[in-house]
């Protein structure tokens, strides 16, 4: 499986995009640290609503090795980048209510358009009336009005492949569906470069999120695109890994903070975390999914801190971290 040439759609691997001056502007009426957050999926979403609390700029660098749902019947078909996680992101970006927002948030359930959101369509759809994807994404912000900026950790789609238990598996889906102990993660074509942008915000980040959200097919999925952990490294940000509230079955079954942390190092190269967060309130789990715990003696081998606090959303039906408690959280660590 290779992803389709990045040419046919206007798009170019390591295409820099020039600042949006109304944007920004916006960015310049906050105060507060330069937070970047790395990963995809709604844990993304819900560390950008945290950060949008305390932050002066935000940077969403987000996955493109999605291939599940919308984005997966889209990108390929039109040969752009999936546009899932970016809309996600905007949203979470986007905290006034307006007829924008509510369009990028509506998904279908029926006929031909079944299971598409209109905003992954609406982004396609900008894409292709100028010329790029990433100059459709430049309007899709100037019609939404975020607080910060998405910008995907490379500038063409991407096969993520993986050793589960000693066998590949290539694709996002595949990987995150599969059960067993992921030895070897990576993206193709294995000669794709970071986004300048992705890599330019790190390394002016005061602070860079990793997590909450899918351990290897969010997080990992971008910081093992080229550029991105070494960037990371390089950067002078301090670097906070938000633990999962639970383990993800056929991701992390069984496994503690300290084996999520081992993986991340492991795995990418990335230099460890300054600290850890992790919930500290007892959740309700059915088997064979568990609460992720950290355990201080154990992660301190590593150099690094673990902040426990409660962390849960008291009003969600399914276990989810709280925006406010986090923000709250992330605010003192920066």
């Amino acid at each position: 499986m290779t992803p389709p040439d990045p040419r046919s759609s206007g798009l170019e691997a390591g295409v820099s995009l020039e600042p949006d001056p109304l944007l920004e502007a916006l960015d310049a009426s906050r105060s507060g640290p330069a937070v970047v957050a790395v990963g995809g999926g709604h844990g993304l979403a819900q560390a950008l609503a945290a950060a949008g609390r305390y932050a002066g700029s935000i940077h969403a660098v987000v996955t493109v090795a999605d291939d599940g749902g919308s984005s997966g019947r889209l990108a390929p078909e039109l040969g752009i980048l999936p546009p899932g996680d970016i809309r996600q992101c905007l949203l979470a970006l986007t905290p006034d209510d307006s007829p924008w927002k509510r369009l990028f948030d509506y998904r279908f359930t029926e006929s031909d358009v079944a299971g598409h959101s209109l905003g992954n369509l609406m982004i396609a759809a900008l894409a292709a009336i100028e010329g790029s994807f990433e100059e459709g994404l430049r309007q899709a912000e100037r019609m939404l009005r975020p607080i910060g900026s998405v910008v995907p950790a490379a500038g063409q789609r991407l096969l993520l492949e993986a050793v589960v238990d000693g066998s590949p598996i290539a694709g996002q889906v595949a990987i995150a569906q599969s059960r067993g102990q992921i030895t070897e993660l990576a993206v193709q074509p294995a000669e794709v470069e970071a986004s300048p942008r992705a890599v330019e915000a790190l390394l002016e980040a005061d602070q860079i999120l990793l997590g909450p959200g899918s351990l290897y097919t969010s997080i990992m999925a971008v910081l093992v695109v080229p550029g991105i952990a070494e960037a990371i490294n390089e950067s002078g940000a301090k670097v906070v890994y938000v633990c999962n509230l639970m383990t993800q079955d056929g991701e992390t079954l069984g496994m503690d903070g300290a084996d999520h942390l081992d993986a991340l190092i492991g795995l990418t190269g990335m230099r460890p975390p300054n600290a850890i967060v992790a919930n500290t309130t007892a959740i309700a789990t059915e088997p064979p999914l568990a609460a992720v715990l950290a355990d201080e003696d154990t992660i301190a081998t590593y150099g690094v801190d673990v902040i426990g606090a409660d962390l849960v959303d008291p009003t969600a039906i399914w276990p989810r971290h709280d925006a406010a408690r986090l923000g709250g959280v992330l605010a003192r660590l920066a």
